[in-house]
């Protein structure tokens, strides 16, 4: 496999992981609007 192959892989690759990170990091402080929400309005 050329490097140049390789080298774009990774970069896809990295773009990917940063995507799934995003959407993670997102998904949690959702959450955590909602369970802070749901806590207040119990309150």
């Amino acid at each position: 496999m050329p490097k140049d192959e390789i080298k774009k892989l990774l970069e896809n690759s990295k773009k990917v992981l940063e995507q799934d990170h995003n959407n993670f990091e997102n998904s949690i402080k959702q959450n955590l609007k909602e369970y802070k929400k749901k806590t207040l309005d119990q309150i």
